[in-house]
């Protein structure tokens, strides 16, 4: 995971996903920083899917959490709440708290709130192996963080074998010259961050 600058609201989102989900949550007294009832949250009406193109746009396709090119086309980018919307249903349609994800990373994340916001993780927090594809905390993190750290590679299972082979697919795919540096920035930017700071590019 590597650090996501925050990108501007589109101009058409206010009136085509927040100011519809406000209204639908304020006709059910449901518009507050509280819980939904259980089991609620699956009635929201999904408007945020009404942005999912921009969010591709805006955030060059890349995966929050995951840090790898989501093709389009191929239906696996979603809509992530960072917040979940059944603790904070004031949030569901709210620019702000969205993510762009993977499918996978998506349904890994669930509600739980140990995972890191790739808005506030600073770049280095997570380390590469490039050869291997394995994750792991920077070891200059303090032990607070180096836990959070922790806990995020554990709950999105970011060091699985098949996160582990893929990311070692694509340092491999430029070591043998298959993809350049550029195309590797744009599709696999951890990677190619990792590369970099290791003095592998220039």
């Amino acid at each position: 995971m590597i650090h996501v600058v925050p990108q501007p609201e589109p101009a058409e989102f206010d009136g085509r996903v927040r100011q519809r989900g406000r209204a639908w949550l304020q006709e059910r007294g449901w518009l507050r920083p509280q819980p939904l009832p259980a089991g609620k949250s699956r009635e929201l009406p999904t408007y945020w899917r009404e942005c999912l193109t921009d969010l591709h746009e805006r955030y060059g396709g890349i995966c929050a959490y995951l840090c790898v090119y989501i093709e389009r086309v191929t239906g696996g980018a979603t809509v992530d709440h960072f917040v979940a919307k059944s603790p904070r249903p004031d949030l569901a349609y709210e620019w702000d708290n969205y993510r762009l994800a993977c499918s996978v990373m998506n349904s890994r994340k669930g509600e739980v709130n140990k995972v890191l916001d790739p808005l506030q993780v600073e770049d280095g927090w997570f380390r590469l192996e490039l050869v291997s594809g394995d994750i792991y905390p920077s070891p200059e993190l303090d032990g607070a963080r180096r836990q959070r750290v922790d806990d995020t590679i554990a709950q999105l299972r970011l060091d699985d074998p098949g996160n582990c082979e893929m990311r070692a697919r694509h340092f491999q795919g430029f070591v043998e010259g298959d993809y350049t540096a550029e195309f590797l920035r744009k599709r696999s930017p951890f990677v190619f961050q990792e590369a970099m700071r290791q003095g592998l590019l220039t």
